[in-house]
């Protein structure tokens, strides 16, 4: 009986990949807030890719920013 707690957590974990929902969308605004910026192509060297802004666009940020 102590298994089932671990089964169900596992199996919660394994949900979300499964169902192959799409990442999550935020809007420039969003990013900015997160001391991001947003770019076209991929982001700059050193600064790593945080979300997107859109379809196209990326959300970048400087990895070092807290």
């Amino acid at each position: 009986m102590r298994i089932l707690p671990v089964l169900c957590a596992l199996l919660l974990l394994m949900l979300p990949g499964v169902t192959g929902l799409p990442p999550v969308r935020a809007s420039a605004q969003d990013c900015e807030r997160r001391g991001g910026f947003c770019s076209r192509r991929s982001c700059p060297p050193g600064i790593g890719r945080v979300g997107l802004c859109s379809e196209q666009e990326f959300c970048c940020r400087m990895r070092w920013y807290p």
